[in-house]
C-alpha cells in the first residue's frame, strides 16, 4: 500500500539497500552479538523462568487490581545457579537490567521528558529464547547499525524510550534524536489498528480514491505545517513540512472529508493532458465492465467522447467511478422513454422536439453550453404558455430518462448533436 501511495521506502528488503539485510531473521546475529555484549558486562541476564510461572505471575497481579510486572527472580542468581540451568535450558531468554536512572532526553515534539521504569517496570525480555528479540533490543540495534539518526514514530513508544536510551547506554552507543508523533485516530476518538488501517486502504483504493487526495487529507488531519490548505501534491507537502510543528494532539481521521479532496486531486489529473489520457482509458474500462452487454453502440467508448465527458464533469464528481452510477448511465446506454412520459409534462411535445431538432441541423457544429443555454432560453420564450423549466425538464427526461442531473445543455454537448437528434427522434416515434 505505500508503493499504491506512492512513497515506498528508500530502503526495504524488496529495493535492498547499504544498509541490509533488511528482515529481522537475517540480522539475528547482530541481535545475539548485542545480547552477549550486555550480559558480558552484567547489564543483561538470562532468565528461565517458564511461559507459566509468568503467566501465574499476571493473573496473581491482575486479581491484586496491580499492573503486572515481571519480578527480577533470576536477575540475582548466583553464577553456579546460572550454569546449573543452562545445562537443561541452553536457550534462554535474555532480560535487561533497569538498575540505573533513566536519562531525560529531548523529545522534538514533545519536549524534555523523563519515565523512571524501573520502578514500574519489571526487566524486560530483549532477546526471546528463540534467537529473536523484542522490539526494545531490535530498535536500538537496528538503528545503531544502520546510522539512523532521527526516530520517528507513534507516540505510545514515548514511555519506553527510557529503555531504548538506558541500552544504549550499557552497549556504549550514541543515541538517535527522538520526535513520538501524536496518534491517528478514528472519528470516535478510538486508536486505528493497523489490520483495519490496511482494510481501509484497501477499499478506498478499489473504490477510486487517489493516493494523493488521502495523503493530502490525513496530513490536513494532523500537524506540522505553517497552515492546512486542501490540495497539495506529495511534493508540496515534503517542502513544507516543518518538524518543529507537529503538536501533541492526536491526529482525528475524518473520512468523510475524502470526497472533496479526492475532487481537487481529479481536477488537477484531468488538467494535464497526459494524466488526462490514462483516465480516459481507466474510464473506458470502467464503462465496460459496468454496462458490458449492455452497451448497443460502442461509439460510447471512443476516446475522444471519454474524453468529452471527462472533461466537462470535472469539479462536479469526486472520483471517475461516479461517471459510472446510475446517475450517469446516460452517457453509455439509451434510457428507456417513452413519449407519454413527456406529455405528462408538456403537451407541446412535437413543437419542442421539432425546434430542437431544427436548432441541432442548423448549427450543430458550433454549439457549446453557452450558445445552447442562450438558444434555448430564446426557444422557451417563443412558446406561448410554455415555462422555460418545462422545456429543461421534458429535454432532460428525453435525454436521461431522469428528472435530475447536469444543467440540459451540457447534456446536449457530452452526447453530441447526432445522439441528441436520435433519441429525440426515438421518444417521438414511441
Amino acid at each position: 500500500m505505500l508503493a499504491w501511495a506512492g512513497i515506498p521506502p528508500d530502503e526495504s528488503p524488496r529495493r535492498g539497500g547499504p544498509a541490509g539485510p533488511y528482515l529481522q531473521s537475517q540480522r539475528l546475529e547482530l541481535y545475539a552479538q548485542a545480547a552477549d555484549a550486555l550480559v558480558r558486562t552484567g547489564a543483561a541476564y538470562p532468565c528461565f523462568c517458564s511461559p507459566q510461572r509468568l503467566q501465574l505471575l499476571k493473573k496473581e497481579a491482575l486479581r491484586n487490581r496491580q499492573t503486572p510486572r515481571y519480578d527480577n527472580r533470576c536477575r540475582n542468581l548466583s553464577q553456579r545457579q546460572v550454569a546449573q540451568k543452562l545445562a537443561s535450558n541452553p536457550k534462554p531468554a535474555i532480560r535487561f537490567r533497569l538498575d540505573e536512572e533513566a536519562p531525560a532526553f529531548q523529545d522534538l515534539v514533545y519536549g524534555w521528558t523523563r519515565h523512571e521504569v524501573a520502578s514500574v517496570e519489571g526487566d524486560p525480555v530483549v532477546l526471546k529464547s528463540d534467537g529473536f528479540p523484542t522490539y526494545h533490543l531490535a530498535c536500538v540495534v537496528d538503528d545503531h547499525h544502520m546510522g539512523v539518526s532521527h526516530v520517528l514514530r507513534g507516540s505510545e513508544w514515548l514511555v519506553s524510550t527510557a529503555k531504548h536510551l538506558l541500552l544504549y547506554r550499557a552497549l556504549g552507543w550514541s543515541p538517535p534524536r527522538f520526535a513520538h508523533l501524536p496518534l491517528l485516530v478514528n472519528a470516535d476518538g478510538s486508536k486505528l489498528s493497523k489490520r483495519q488501517g490496511d482494510l481501509v486502504l484497501e477499499r478506498l483504493a478499489a473504490a477510486g480514491f487517489l493516493p494523493d487526495a488521502l495523503l493530502d487529507m490525513v496530513t490536513n488531519c494532523g500537524s506540522g505545517f505553517a497552515e492546512n490548505q486542501m490540495g497539495r501534491t506529495l511534493a508540496e507537502l515534503i517542502a513544507q513540512f516543518d518538524l518543529s510543528r507537529v503538536t501533541c494532539h492526536s491526529a482525528l481521521l475524518d473520512l468523510e472529508k475524502l470526497p472533496e479532496f479526492n475532487r481537487l486531486h481529479l481536477c488537477r489529473l484531468v488538467s494535464s493532458e497526459t494524466q488526462r489520457s490514462q483516465l480516459v482509458e481507466k474510464l473506458r474500462a470502467l464503462v465496460e465492465e459496468a454496462f458490458g452487454s449492455q452497451l448497443r453502440d460502442t461509439a460510447v467508448l471512443d476516446p475522444a467522447y471519454v474524453e468529452r465527458v471527462i472533461l466537462l464533469r470535472q469539479g462536479h464528481i469526486c472520483r471517475l467511478q461516479d461517471l459510472v452510477s446510475p446517475s450517469y448511465s446516460y452517457l453509455w446506454t439509451r434510457p428507456a422513454v417513452g413519449r407519454a412520459q413527456l406529455g405528462a409534462i408538456s403537451e407541446k411535445v412535437d413543437v419542442i422536439a421539432t425546434r430542437v431538432l431544427g436548432l441541432l441541423e442548423g448549427h450543430a457544429a458550433s454549439l457549446t453550453q453557452d450558445t445552447l443555454n442562450a438558444e434555448l432560453r430564446r426557444l422557451s420564450e417563443g412558446l406561448e404558455g410554455t415555462e422555460h423549466r418545462h422545456v429543461m425538464k421534458l429535454l432532460r427526461v428525453a435525454l436521461s430518462g431522469q428528472q435530475q442531473g447536469p444543467p440540459v445543455a451540457e447534456m446536449m454537448v457530452s452526447l453530441g448533436p447526432e445522439e441528441v437528434r436520435e433519441r429525440i427522434q426515438k421518444v417521438l416515434c414511441s
